[in-house]
């Protein structure tokens, strides 16, 4: 089967990204490394597995449906904006078994129990209130499924040291990082979240935390000027382990298992 849409029965819905001027795919020129950084965390922490039936909530245009479709049989794509799945068709035209849905991530129109594997990418920053797509992902999981559902880290390190520096605390709360004027005319949210509070939530949700990696290490404009984009893939792939452990980089990756 070619990438194709189901569920037309579905209630149709759109988001903020079908108003965007710029396509979400071209976001992705220049930013090769963090591509590169967030493929080689999920080949890392799915090293070894093969699934029946993937998920990729909040795929847009299914950047890393390629990735997923190295492990899974079939994969479904799933996002709120009509634009980002027929950028989607265009893509992954060719692509044997992936099909889409126009759907949220607070009500997938999946069946419970019907998926091995969940991916969440690029997704948590837009959600103020996670818990409402955590239990979605533990509903739609079957029992011992599989997810890996990354966030944008407040307590990355350069963070910890603007904080330090006030004497204050890293918030446990996700703090909303839009601009004034960004707020007022109430686009698309765009939170940080802090990774304690984030696996808290996983672990609330029935989702057994079972490695962290440290995603976009090296993620720095002059870098990347000077430092070729394989050998900052390589620099990341040896870092992003070690550094979980100081939660470093701006995105931390969550491989998580639903309890049988």
């Amino acid at each position: 089967m070619t990438a194709g849409r189901e569920g037309d029965a579905m209630e149709q819905r759109a988001d903020q990204y079908d108003d965007n001027q710029r396509s979400y795919r071209a976001y992705w020129d220049g930013r090769g490394y963090e591509h590169d950084a967030e493929v080689a965390a999920l080949r890392r922490l799915l090293a070894g597995r093969h699934f029946g039936h993937a998920a990729d909530i909040g795929g847009g245009y299914g950047r890393l449906v390629p990735v997923l479709r190295e492990f899974a049989d079939r994969v479904t794509l799933l996002d709120s904006s009509r634009r980002q799945l027929q950028d989607a068709e265009e893509y992954l035209a060719g692509l044997a078994g992936v099909t889409m849905r126009l759907t949220t991530v607070a009500g997938l129109g999946l069946r419970s129990g019907s998926v091995d594997l969940v991916t969440m990418v690029r997704v948590m920053h837009h959600l103020p209130d996670p818990a409402p797509a955590l239990a979605e992902i533990a509903r739609v999981l079957r029992p011992g499924g599989t997810a890996v559902v990354e966030t944008a880290n407040l307590a990355h390190a350069a963070n910890r040291l603007r904080y330090a520096a006030r004497r204050r605390r890293v918030p446990r709360e996700p703090v909303d990082i839009r601009s004034a004027a960004n707020r007022e005319r109430d686009s698309i949210p765009f939170v940080n979240h802090h990774p304690a509070t984030v696996a808290a939530q996983l672990e609330a949700a029935g989702l057994r935390v079972q490695q962290r990696l440290s995603v976009s290490n090296l993620r720095s404009t002059r870098l990347k000027r000077v430092v070729s984009r394989g050998a900052l893939a390589r620099a990341e792939v040896a870092l992003q382990r070690p550094l979980a452990r100081v939660t470093f980089g701006p995105s931390i990756f969550f491989l998580v298992r639903k309890a049988a």
